[in-house]
Parts: structure tokens; sequence; C-alpha cells
């Protein structure tokens, strides 16, 4: 099977999964369950779930409990574009190529989509498809992400930057979190997925995700001085117009081509002592970073 075609397959499971664990759309209150089915099906790079497939192949585990850890992990994400994209926020009109759901919808019914989705992250993940053991430890891992020393604290001190001009110590702290965090959940919640890891490959593993979570925000950040919103899908410029720190502004434009570069090399030589199995791991490594080559 060619990346393509194993990419192509993995989404389709995703947004199948996504599908039969959210609400739907003729259960009370309707509106909300449709509002939460608009955010999340049918769009994104679902970059998460292709990690969390990618690296429970590395430990055996079964496509049933992937397709519930992916659509968990998606159903975080989506959450927090959502509730990113609110006037109160970023104040966004656009994303994934459709309006925000603020704007589709109204302002109360974005918030209750956000925290909804967060909701059902954690009932997709005890749905019984994995040992009861292994729920416990892809919850923990999910919540640690997405919470204040993960996502939530990583939005707080992006809102906190804004006119502010950061270190590149501190700019990658602040990355590691808000979009890095959640990264290596997925990465490690494929992993755990399956037969338990040893020490080293676990840290195999955070090191590569570690690199792979940077390269993202750091390609995004190009991405958003050089290509227009049709193609990101979401308003380009926003960053800069906002006056908010980003590897462009700090280091500049062709300096963090190299590290995206760099932070792909750094990316395969941590799964390099997985040989032939880490395949679709260095794929995805090279798919985040050739975005902007």
């Amino acid at each position: 099977m060619t990346f393509e075609q194993w990419m192509h397959s993995v989404l389709e499971r995703v947004e199948t999964a996504l599908g039969h664990y959210l609400p739907e759309p003729t259960v009370e209150p309707a509106q909300l369950h449709e509002a939460m089915r608009y955010a999340v099906l049918g769009g994104g790079k679902r970059v998460r779930p292709l990690l969390c497939h990618a690296a429970g192949e590395l430990t055996g585990a079964r496509v049933e409990g992937l397709d519930a850890a992916a659509a968990a992990l998606e159903m975080i994400h989506v959450y927090s574009l959502v509730h990113d994209d609110m006037p109160c926020m970023d104040d966004d009109a656009l994303r994934r190529g459709k309006p925000t759901v603020h704007v589709q919808y109204d302002e109360p019914t974005a918030l209750l989509v956000g925290d909804a989705l967060q909701s059902q992250a954690f009932v997709t993940l005890t749905a019984d498809v994995l040992p009861p053991a292994q729920q416990a430890a892809l919850v923990r891992e999910l919540a640690l992400a997405s919470g204040s020393i993960g996502m939530a604290g990583g939005q707080a001190i992006d809102l906190a930057s804004v006119g502010h001009r950061l270190t590149r110590p501190q700019l990658e702290t602040m990355h590691r979190m808000k979009t890095g965090a959640l990264l290596r959940a997925s990465v490690r919640m494929g992993a755990l997925a399956g037969e338990a890891p040893g020490a080293d490959a676990m840290r195999s593993l955070d090191a590569y995700a570690a690199a792979v979570g940077l390269a993202f925000q750091v390609v995004d950040d190009i991405l958003d001085v050089t290509t227009d919103s049709a193609t990101l899908g979401k308003t380009a410029g926003k960053d800069a117009k906002d006056g908010k720190p980003t590897y462009v502004s700090i280091i500049g434009l062709e300096a963090s081509r190299e590290l995206a570069a760099q932070l792909r090399t750094d990316a395969h030589a941590a799964i390099a002592p997985f040989g032939a199995r880490a395949q679709r791991l260095a794929e995805l490594a090279d798919l985040v970073v050739n975005r902007v080559s």
C-alpha cells in the first residue's frame, strides 16, 4: 500500500468513526448536535488521527481502538479551533474553508459546541473498544495534553503574548504546549492502544513527536505569510495583523524554512531504531514539512 493509499484508508475510517461517535442531529438538542457535526465532519488535515494510527501500527493496536482514539483526538482539536475562532479569542470568520461556527450559528452555540466536543471525546475513549486499563491510560494522556499544562495553557500564553516580543525559547515553550502537546498525545495514545511499549520506545516516540509538533507550528507560521486564505482554509496574514509572535517574526522566513527542514531530520532520527516499522511516521513527518517545500 502506498502512503497515499494508506492515508486515504485511515481518513475514511476516521470520518466513519467521527460520524458514529458524534450524536446525530435528530437527537435533542438538535441544533447543538448539528453544529458539532458541522464543525467536525468533512474537513481538516486530520494530522492527529493519522499520527495516532501510524504509532498504533508499531505496537499492533487494533484498528477499532485506534479509530476511537483518533476520533477523540480530533474532537478535542476541533473544540479548540471552535473556541479559538470566537470573538473573545482570535475572532476569525473562516475555518477549513467555510464559516466558523460562531458565524454559521452564533456565539453561544459555538461555546457549547466546544464544551460538548470536549466531553464527547472522553465518552468516545470509554466506549468499550479498549480494555479498561488502556482506556484509563488514554484518558489521562488526552486530559493532560488538552489542559492547563498543554493546549489550554499554550493558548493562554498565546493570548497574553499579543503585541509582545517573545524570545525564541519562550515561543518554543508556547508552541510545545498549544500545538505540540496534542500532537505528542496523538503519537503516545496510538502506541499505548497496542501492546505496552517499553521505556526506550516511548522516549523515541516522544522525541519524534516533539520534532513533528514544533515543525507543524513552524510550517503554519510560514504558510501564514506565504499562502492565501483560499489555500489555507483560514484567514492568511492574521498573525502579523494581530501582532502575534511567530517564528517568521522572530527568526525570519528563510531561517524558519531551515528550522522546519532540521526538525524533519530530527524526527526521522528519533524513529530510526524502529526501522521499516516506522515508515508511516516518517512519511507523516515529510508530509508536515513538505507543505512549504
